[in-house]
């Protein structure tokens, strides 16, 4: 297969580069614009005069033909396209040059029973284990319940994407599909040709025109903290607020936390779903409230 034309091994730095350019406004660069322009965002030579490079130069690194572009490069070209911290990092985690690694199987993720343990005993807190791809590798009992409507519940991006439950979940659902996207962006970053990652882009972007216009954005977001706006089907509205923690005994996984403000609507609407999941749910199965 060419790599150039698999969606999740492609030219990496090249379309990075092109669609951050094609994102960012001329006048957002401090740069005057006149008359009309045959394509959206900066051409080339701009990014290339804003960086402080030669147009034939910053030609090659979209094109894939510069390998080797400096840190100081990195750091002009960055600011050039006005990339924030995560698409700075990432910016330097695709351009820096490292062995092709061989294809291999895709490698099985486990979650060590002692974890698997602590978030048992979390019964007021839905908690759950992300691999490196968001596959959920493991969940509590209370987010188990919280995601009991979901038919597919393996994945976040395929629940996000493939599953007709995620718009009625999801409160705001173009934000939670663009998070998700942006945070698989990043863990393709780090390892291209990782065979799991490979295979969801490639599920995703066949089945799913949304996934397909967001991965082409090649937007970078890491999984840290954040408001989560959902709505459950046997508790309504939730207002919940998450952490992710990187394991280190576990490298590529995550401990992802949800709480409520205490006192609040939210709060008590997370107890009742608790109430909700003292009785036992099949792993693999879905549940529908009345």
């Amino acid at each position: 297969m060419d790599n150039d034309k698999h969606p999740a091994v492609e030219n990496v730095l090249g379309g990075f580069l092109r669609a951050r350019r094609a994102q960012l406004r001329p006048e957002d660069a401090g740069l005057a614009t006149s008359g009309r322009r045959r394509v959206p965002g900066l051409r080339r030579e701009e990014v290339a005069t804003l960086a402080g490079v030669s147009t034939d130069y910053y030609m090659r690194l979209e094109q894939g033909r510069e390998r080797n572009p400096s840190q100081q490069v990195l750091e002009a070209v960055a600011k050039a396209l006005r990339l924030d911290e995560d698409a700075m990092a990432h910016l330097h985690r695709i351009a820096t040059p490292t062995a092709r690694r061989m294809r291999r199987s895709p490698r099985e993720e486990r979650v060590s029973p002692q974890l698997h343990r602590l978030i048992d005993n979390w019964s007021d807190t839905p908690a759950f284990v992300l691999g490196h791809a968001l596959d959920v590798l493991a969940r509590n009992q209370l987010a188990t319940t919280l995601h009991a409507g979901f038919a597919y519940r393996d994945n976040l991006l395929r629940m996000t994407f493939l599953d007709p439950a995620a718009h009625d979940f999801y409160r705001d659902w173009d934000h939670a599909a663009a998070s998700c996207v942006a945070t698989l962006r990043q863990a393709a970053g780090t390892d291209p040709d990782d065979p799991r990652l490979i295979e969801l882009v490639g599920e995703l972007s066949m089945k799913s025109d949304d996934f397909r216009t967001l991965w082409a954005r090649h937007d970078v977001r890491g999984k840290t903290r954040e408001a989560k706006l959902f709505r459950h089907p046997a508790v309504g509205d939730l207002d919940l607020h998450y952490e992710a923690f990187t394991l280190n005994s576990a490298p590529g996984q995550q401990l992802v936390v949800y709480q409520a403000e205490p006192g609040s609507p939210s709060a008590d609407a997370l107890a009742l779903l608790g109430s909700l999941s003292a009785a036992p749910i099949a792993p693999d199965s879905a549940i529908t409230f009345d």
